[in-house]
């Protein structure tokens, strides 16, 4: 039994796909089946039942995936230990994003880390905050960024700047003619959402009474900020955006972007990961390289307004 056909098996049993599983892990098809007939062959079981479509574990087989979680989260501590102790930034990272930060924060800092750190590999992925959660718990992310606070047990957060929400208003809407905007100006029939399971759609709707209610009459939502700037440009309502987005529109639309009367909403997107991580010196060096990269755009110390992630509706 080896670590790499551990991680052959967690890849077919995550993408449910032989090929594609193969294809993240950077090898032929050919190569990873045969590494996990081996495993097979060696445990005198069948660990995926190859009949079904898409590919399913065994009863014994989700128990062999449960225990290679383990194993191989364990085997990585070894590493962590000896780079740590060495004080070396060396080796993968890695690292799951929400898809209201990864855009507009990972071109800002990758080429800056990586140049700081050579032997370093970043590994990110788009993920959403409850799977960032369960990717730390299970040892298949080292880190995350996401917006806090969580409140979970065993990870720990660490603050790395709070992002202030604009409004996007069209030249079509009623609000547009303001210069600034007020909280009490929103209104949840109005506004523009992200899907549910989105954490910035929980942002916005805590910044509304209407949120209040037991239902949310929202006309359309999206999993895409770019695809509501749209929709609020064909007429469709008004939309609330982080800055550092608002900041990558195209010029035409910077003129409809509205900041809120002080003290502006603001998200805390922090850097987090679980407990029992060992690299604490990846963490101080890519905390450092964000801050660096965001000064002058963004706020560092504790701010008034911070909206939560969390959110509980009446049902």
């Amino acid at each position: 039994m080896t670590l790499v056909q551990l991680e052959y098996v967690l890849a077919v049993a995550e993408y449910k796909n032989f090929t594609l599983a193969a294809d993240k892990s950077f090898v032929t098809q050919p190569t990873l089946s045969m590494q996990i007939q081996k495993l097979e062959k060696e445990l005198g079981i069948e660990i995926f039942d190859r009949s079904s479509h898409p590919i399913k574990l065994t009863t014994i087989g989700e128990k062999v995936v449960e225990q290679a979680k383990i194993i191989l989260k364990e085997s990585n501590k070894m590493a962590q230990l000896v780079f740590e102790e060495k004080g070396q930034i060396e080796g993968d990272f890695r690292i799951g994003v929400i898809p209201t930060v990864l855009p507009t924060l990972v071109p800002m800092f990758y080429k800056t880390f990586q140049r700081a750190h050579p032997k370093s590999n970043l590994i990110i992925r788009e993920l959403q905050t409850e799977e960032i959660i369960a990717g730390l718990r299970e040892g298949i992310l080292d880190f995350g960024i996401v917006v806090t606070p969580l409140h979970e047990d065993q990870i720990v957060e660490k603050t790395l700047y709070y992002e202030p929400l604009v409004a996007y208003v069209p030249d079509s809407h009623i609000y547009h003619s303001k210069k600034m905007i007020q909280t009490s100006d929103l209104d949840v029939e109005d506004l523009l959402l992200l899907k549910e399971g989105h954490c910035f759609r929980n942002n916005v709707l805590n910044l509304c009474e209407a949120a209040k209610l037991k239902k949310q009459p929202v006309k359309l939502d999206s999993g895409s900020l770019d695809t509501l700037v749209k929709l609020a440009n064909e007429g469709y309502g008004m939309t609330l955006l982080p800055s550092l987005h608002a900041e990558d529109l195209p010029k035409e639309s910077q003129k409809n972007i509205r900041h809120f009367e002080d003290p502006a909403p603001s998200r805390q997107v922090s850097l987090v990961y679980h407990q029992s991580n060992l690299r604490r010196s990846f963490e101080e060096n890519f905390s450092k390289t964000i801050q660096s990269v965001l000064r002058g755009k963004i706020y560092f110390d504790q701010y008034d307004n911070v909206t939560s992630p969390l959110i509980s509706l009446p049902k």
